[in-house]
């Protein structure tokens, strides 16, 4: 993806994941964080989808070697449908 083909983002507590190509998630999830501590935010919540947990797994691994991330966990509201994460003061 170009920076012409970059599409802006406005930075929330949540991010739907669905609206993106699964090869995208990485890159995607990585500058979500970022972003979001940026942003002064403190806990973010990332919608990934239960499926067979594919998506799941990638956006898990993200956070485990991002960091900006302290700690994140499967939101139990979810069913594995989406994880919460805990991200480091600035």
């Amino acid at each position: 993806m170009s920076d012409d083909d970059a599409v802006e983002i406005p930075i929330e507590q949540e991010l739907d994941l669905h609206a993106f190509q699964p090869r995208d998630i990485p890159d995607v999830v990585d500058a979500f964080l970022t972003a979001a501590v940026d942003a002064g935010l403190r806990d973010v919540r990332l919608v990934h989808g239960r499926g067979i947990g594919v998506q799941r797994a990638v956006v898990h691994q993200v956070l485990a070697g991002h960091p900006a991330v302290a700690d994140y966990w499967d939101d139990p509201r979810a069913h594995l449908g989406a994880t919460l994460a805990r991200l480091r003061r600035h």
